[in-house]
């Protein structure tokens, strides 16, 4: 991907009628713009203290491109890079559209600040062929690589979190009940503008009445992104965290919730449900906020404060 050339931003589409080719030529002219230094206005400017690079993962059946990003060495770069970092394994959000690049602001805050060494997947895009369940496999499988090859990456497999936005969310949120069935610890998971719910009960919420009214671009996304994630022959609770049967003796979370968002409600039920297991959880709303607020800093004044949030949570929670 070429993050400097400045490209133009595709007009989004109307995604009531848009077609499979329509969805798959928007997608890729969109990621090529959220790539770009155009972008940055938007997404922010990257912390000039953290060296940046793609890798590509060998995983079963699949190469998956991942985004690292870690203290960048002092002085002319000639010192070698900090071994045994807190890892923070990072899924950006999109659902059908989207790339770790436009998450380089907190990324990038976040290995600097931290410091940690912060992986960022580039899973799979929701399509047809390729529903939420490869793309949770994706966050999962990139965990445990990270993980069981720490040492490699000079990453301290004790200090591990997950921390996701909207889609990336739902897959760091399955990856943490993922995690305590395979007796992986983690420190902790953050969890925001979660969508936690794909069944037929996505949109029985309040916030979608009020933020996705029908009507509206919004609420068509939302249904596209819920016919894309789960074939009709596919199991909904399985890839909706809120349904999970047993939510005890998970990572302490972080749930951060922008108010104006039509998946509010969405990330109110599942911290609901957290506690209710005795999982710690910390709900934090951001009035006014609105859905993605996070990874647009250029036009959400309220992301500095959330960024600044997570990153306390984090510090506390993957201190030695």
């Amino acid at each position: 991907m070429n993050e400097t050339t400045a490209v133009t931003r595709p007009p989004e589409p109307d995604f009531s009628v848009i077609t499979d080719e329509e969805l798959r030529a928007y997608r890729d002219a969109e990621n090529r713009f959220r790539a770009s230094g155009a972008a940055r206005a938007i997404l922010g400017e990257p912390h000039e203290g953290a060296a940046i690079g793609w890798q590509e993962i060998a995983l079963p059946g699949r190469d998956l491109p991942v985004r690292v990003y870690r203290p960048a060495p002092a002085g002319d770069g000639a010192a070698a890079p900090p071994a045994g970092l807190p890892l923070v394994v990072h899924v950006h959000g999109g659902g059908f559209v989207g790339t770790a690049a436009q998450c380089d602001w907190t990324s990038s805050h976040l290995a600097a600040r931290l410091p940690a060494l912060v992986v960022s997947v580039e899973h799979r895009l929701l399509a047809p062929g390729s529903p939420l369940a490869d793309a949770a496999d994706d966050g999962w499988d990139v965990l445990r690589h990270v993980v069981r090859h720490a040492a490699r990456w000079g990453a301290d497999p004790a200090r591990a979190a997950v921390f996701g936005e909207s889609c990336g969310a739902l897959i760091s949120a399955l990856t943490a009940v993922r995690a305590r069935e395979a007796g992986l610890d983690l420190r902790a998971q953050v969890l925001v503008n979660p969508v936690a719910d794909v069944t037929g009960t996505m949109f029985d919420h309040a916030s979608m009445a009020e933020y996705a009214p029908d009507p509206s671009q919004a609420l068509s996304t939302l249904r596209l992104f819920q016919r894309l994630a789960v074939p009709p022959e596919a199991d909904a609770r399985a890839v909706s965290p809120l349904y999970a049967d047993d939510l005890g003796g998970l990572a302490p979370a972080l749930v951060v919730v922008p108010t104006q968002d039509p998946v509010a409600d969405h990330g109110r039920r599942y911290a609901e449900r957290l506690q209710a297991a005795g999982t710690p959880v910390r709900l934090t709303e951001y009035p006014g906020a609105r859905h993605a607020f996070l990874a647009l800093p250029g036009l959400e004044p309220q992301a500095e404060a959330a960024q600044a949030e997570i990153l306390a949570f984090l510090r506390e929670a993957l201190a030695k």
